[in-house]
């Protein structure tokens, strides 16, 4: 099935003037953004769809993107997230049984601004050595000493709370898929659609919250546990979650978080957050479980991560210790308090389509809400 037959020109221009040359792919206009590259050889769809995502320009390494086409079972969202798609080849066919149409036609009905034909290689290198920075994908029409000048005017990442602009406007509730076993909160910072749906799948009804909840309407539900999700942003500027974590936890009742969650808790505990050269964004991102040795293959995706000494302690939190740490780069993958039932991932043990190497954690989670019960 042929997705599209005409391109036009366009181009990609970063804050420090390198241009790439490229043609459309998807709809057609300006997007800014910061600019990340992103590892993974499949699963493209949640890669769009991921709220994470939000303001920035997603480079695919993999030289083919498209090639099994789109579906509805596969977003993590209600739509596509990211400000724009950059591709090296952008499949003209799909084939798949469960596809429902071609990538090109989705990103286009969706209004992602595209790029393909570009050199992603060279593009990642730069980003590589330079990190990541601010940029535009423009039509080939549009003057470059305009557009850089609305690229560089552009706010960075640093110091934005984007959270808000993607989490529920109401609650709503997941329910568990069988008998009923513990009943979770979820904080909706740009949840993923996956994390609630493997809760269920375990026993848990899951209420998802706007991230404005306050700390007394969470405390009057009475919950089993509190999962705190993944989003987009600068986590300092996310405070909300804080007092919420912190007061539940006292109470003895089991906290999780992911991503952005994992950034929240360790913030609430003392402990600091710092903006990474280019980020992690891939399927293939080799972690190390300090407490069994195991070596987990994980999916990631963000661009801030938690402070540590050379020792692996955590300045500023010392109830705090670190589970996991990151093999290419050692930063903390991974926390856990030193007494409350407290624990969080730097990265994405929901992973579609994978790896899903650390899913072991949801039930990690389940089995802390068990321990707390019996001991109540």
């Amino acid at each position: 099935m042929t997705t599209f037959s005409t391109s036009q020109p366009a181009y990609l221009l970063l804050e420090d003037g390198r241009s790439f040359p490229g043609t459309t792919y998807g709809a057609s206009g300006l997007a800014l953004g910061e600019v990340v590259f992103n590892t993974s050889m499949s699963g493209y769809q949640e890669i769009l769809t991921d709220p994470s995502y939000t303001g920035q320009l997603v480079t695919m390494t993999y030289p083919l993107i498209g090639n099994y086409g789109v579906n509805r079972f596969d977003e993590e969202s209600d739509g596509p997230k990211v400000s724009g798609f950059v591709v090296r080849e952008g499949s003209r066919m799909y084939s798949s049984w469960r596809g429902e149409g071609g990538l090109h036609d989705y990103l286009e009905a969706h209004g992602v601004v595209g790029i393909g034909g570009i050199d992603t290689r060279a593009l990642t290198r730069h980003i590589r050595a330079e990190g990541a920075m601010r940029g535009a994908i423009a039509p080939g029409s549009e003057p470059p000493a305009e557009v850089l000048a609305r690229v560089q005017a552009h706010p960075r990442m640093e110091g934005l709370d984007l959270a808000c602009g993607v989490s529920t406007d109401r609650r709503y509730e997941v329910p568990a898929v069988g008998e009923e076993r513990f009943h979770v909160l979820a904080f909706d910072f740009g949840v993923k659609a996956h994390s609630p749906k493997l809760m269920s799948e375990l026993g848990c009804r899951v209420t998802v919250l706007p991230a404005e909840t306050s700390t007394e309407a969470i405390l009057k539900e009475d919950p089993d546990g509190l999962f705190v999700s993944n989003g987009p942003g600068d986590p300092a500027m996310v405070e909300k979650a804080q007092d919420a974590i912190l007061k539940l936890s006292e109470a003895g009742i089991p906290v999780f978080g992911i991503c952005l969650g994992h950034q929240l808790i360790a913030r609430a505990f003392g402990a600091r957050t710092y903006k990474l050269p280019f980020g992690h964004h891939g399927g293939n991102h080799p972690v190390r479980n300090l407490d069994g040795g195991a070596v987990e293959i994980t999916a990631q995706n963000h661009g801030f991560a938690v402070e540590q000494r050379k020792d692996g302690s955590i300045p500023g939190a010392p109830d705090l210790r670190t589970t996991h740490v990151n093999l290419y780069d050692g930063t903390v993958e991974g926390i856990a308090h030193r007494d409350r039932p407290v624990f969080s991932v730097q990265y994405h043990p929901e992973a579609a389509p994978g790896p899903h190497d650390s899913r072991y954690l949801f039930r990690q989670f389940l089995q802390a809400m068990e321990r707390c019960r019996t001991s109540s």
